[in-house]
C-alpha cells in the first residue's frame, strides 16, 4: 500500500539534509512519486549513494549556509516544495552547555531553516501550488532533561511554520511542519545504545516503537500534495503518543 505514483510529477522538490536518514527517505520517496528532487547535502559520498539508488534525483554538494547555496538557489525559477530537514542537537545539562554548543544548534536547527525559506520564497510563490515542510520534533512540544537547546530550537521551528503561514497564505503557499519521535539515524542511533536511555524513550512512546525514516517520509509527501492542500500552520505529529500524556 502506498501513495500514487503520479502523487508529485510536475512538481519540483528541493530538500536540504537529504543525505542520511529522514532526508534521503524524504529524497527516495519523492523521486518515485514523480517528483523532481534537489537533494543537498554537504558530504558528496552520501549524495553519490543517493543518485546511485535513484539517477533522477539532482545532488547538490554544498552547505545550506555557505554564499554557493544561495547563489545556486537564485538561479532557481520555480519551486513547489521544499523540506527543511536540515539540524543538530547537543545533549547536555544546560549548566553543561557551552557557547560553540548553544551557537551552532541555534545556526543549524533555527537559522540557517529561516533564511533557506525566505531565499526560496521567490521561487516558491511562482508556483501554482507551493509547500514548505520544516522538519520539527516532539520537543517542539515538551521538555525533556538535557535537551534545552534542541527543544528550544524546535519550538522556535513551530513559532517560525504557524507565523509564515499565515503571512504568505494568500501567495498560495503552504507551511506545515512534521514532528517525529526518536527515530533510528545516524544522529539517533548513538543515543539509542544506551540501555537506559532507550528505556527512557520506550517508556515515553504509548505504542512501545520507535518511528521510521518511512513513516516521516509519507507525512512529509502528504503535506507536499495537494492532498494536503487546506493543511497550513499545521504539524503531524510522528510521535506514537508521546505528546499526548
Amino acid at each position: 500500500m502506498g501513495y500514487s505514483k503520479d502523487l508529485l510529477v510536475n512538481k519540483t522538490i528541493l530538500i536540504t539534509g537529504a543525505g542520511k536518514g529522514i532526508g534521503r527517505a524524504c529524497a527516495l520517496l519523492a523521486s518515485s512519486l514523480g517528483a523532481k528532487v534537489i537533494a543537498v547535502a554537504r558530504t558528496q559520498s552520501d549524495l553519490d549513494s543517493l543518485v546511485e539508488a535513484d539517477a533522477h534525483i539532482v545532488g547538490w554538494p554544498v552547505d545550506v549556509n555557505s554564499a554557493e547555496f544561495f547563489l545556486k538557489v537564485t538561479e532557481l525559477e520555480t519551486i513547489d516544495g521544499l523540506i527543511n530537514n536540515v539540524g543538530i542537537n547537543r545533549v547536555a545539562p544546560m549548566s553543561e552547555q557551552s557557547d560553540d554548543n548553544i551557537d551552532s544548534v541555534i545556526d543549524m536547527n533555527i537559522r540557517s531553516m529561516y533564511k533557506v525559506t525566505k531565499a526560496l520564497l521567490p521561487a516558491l510563490s511562482k508556483s501554482n501550488s507551493a509547500s514548505i515542510v520544516n522538519m520539527s520534533s516532539q520537543m517542539g512540544f515538551v521538555g525533556s532533561p538535557g535537551r534545552t537547546l534542541y527543544c528550544m530550537s524546535k519550538h522556535a521551528v513551530e513559532g517560525l511554520t504557524k507565523s509564515l503561514a499565515v503571512e504568505i497564505a494568500e501567495q498560495g503557499i503552504r507551511v506545515n511542519s512534521v514532528a517525529p519521535t526518536f527515530v533510528e539515524t545516524p544522529m539517533t542511533k548513538p543515543m539509542l545504545e544506551d540501555e537506559a536511555f532507550r528505556d527512557f524513550v520506550f517508556g515515553m512512546i504509548p505504542m512501545k516503537k520507535l518511528a521510521s525514516t518511512g513513516d516521516v517520509a509519507n507525512a512529509c509527501m502528504f503535506l507536499l500534495s495537494n492532498l494536503s492542500q487546506m493543511i497550513t500552520g499545521s504539524s503531524i505529529k510522528i510521535d506514537g503518543g508521546w505528546t499526548a500524556q
